[in-house]
């Protein structure tokens, strides 16, 4: 029975960290790699983002060779929907570059990265959780792949690049131009994510950018570490690559996350080895619109509290509002001490 117990909450928690639902008690971080997640931070939550990066160019062609550090940033918040996210996101880079054949030096510093935008869930194949129940008794099928589990959940996504002032990495470019992406996920196996992106960048310049990005997540046995392995492929006149990221993350609480990543590029023009270390932290004022499964199940009265709380039934007296509320809270209290019991359990086992 306690083998069971511990398999249903490893279940669980894998589906927390990687925000198989709209809403999540544990932290949804697109870090440490840049793919995006098909689904939004959850309604009234406020998410930040954020890494140090340093990155070694060299230019075959250009003969030179560059030194960068930026710092990354993501500023995510739910808003109306629970499908609905909005979202700044961006870098600023101080580059300094090297002549070779000259022995001259020059620098710039401005964002290299500077957009807002909207996601917004379109399809979602884990809301039905009819679907989704796992097998109390078998513990490899809830393990092993499954066909279905090849359906994705798609979000679609529009925003806008700005270009403030005389920013040397994009001369030429207007202040606004547009971006849209699909992103999908897909979860092979409770602890297996596949995540893909596909964005056209900087419509209607003189250098638009097509861009796809795949990554492959891996939950150890301890749930708050995963690995992840990332492919970017970048197409356009001003310039094109491969790069491939690899990093590990770490659940520190419910609310933080930190992380690390290394990546490299596959061609000499230029030649790209780049490194970051970040993190991630919310501020959650979510509010639930409906029961939680929680407060249905902890002690006598539990979920029922809500919905019999001013009804009178068979001539007795219903329930006061501070009651209502005072006997709610109790069992929220008693189902969060039952979690963290779980959890105990889990650790141990």
């Amino acid at each position: 029975m306690k083998k069971r117990k511990n398999i249903l909450f490893l279940i669980v928690c894998i589906g927390s960290f990687f925000g198989y639902s709209q809403y999540t008690d544990v932290i949804n971080s697109n870090r440490p790699g840049l793919s995006v997640s098909a689904y939004a931070v959850g309604k009234n939550v406020f998410q930040t983002e954020f890494g140090l990066s340093y990155e070694q160019q060299d230019h075959s062609l250009l003969a030179t060779e560059s030194n960068l550090i930026g710092v990354d940033f993501s500023l995510r918040y739910g808003l109306l929907f629970e499908e609905l996210e909005l979202n700044w996101e961006g870098t600023f880079q101080n580059q300094n570059i090297t002549f070779t054949n000259f022995g001259t030096d020059d620098s710039r510093t401005n964002f290299s990265r500077n957009r807002i935008g909207v996601k917004y869930l379109v399809y979602d194949p884990f809301k039905n959780p009819e679907r989704n129940k796992p097998n109390i008794r078998s513990w490899r099928a809830n393990h092993k792949f499954q066909l279905k589990n090849l359906l994705p959940a798609v979000s679609l996504y529009a925003g806008v690049n700005f270009v403030l002032g005389d920013n040397p990495f994009f001369q030429g470019d207007p202040t606004i131009s547009p971006r849209v992406m699909i992103a999908t996920q897909s979860k092979f196996t409770p602890r297996l994510v596949f995540i893909s992106n596909i964005a056209y960048d900087r419509i209607g310049t003189d250098f638009p950018e097509l861009s796809y990005l795949i990554s492959i997540s891996q939950a150890f046995r301890n749930p708050k570490w995963s690995a992840f392995l990332e492919n970017q492929g970048i197409k356009s006149d001003r310039y094109s690559d491969v790069l491939l990221r690899t990093g590990i993350a770490h659940l520190l609480s419910e609310k933080l996350q930190v992380d690390v990543n290394l990546g490299v590029s596959m061609k000499d023009t230029p030649s790209r080895l780049f490194a970051s270390i970040g993190g991630s932290y919310r501020w959650d004022f979510h509010k639930d619109t409906l029961i939680p499964i929680e407060d249905q199940k902890a002690g006598e009265n539990g979920g029922k509290i809500k919905r019999n709380a001013f009804k009178k039934k068979d001539g007795e007296k219903g329930l006061s509002k501070k009651e209502a509320r005072r006997q709610r809270k109790a069992a929220r209290k008693k189902a969060k001490k039952k979690k963290k019991q779980d959890e105990k359990e889990f650790i141990e086992f």
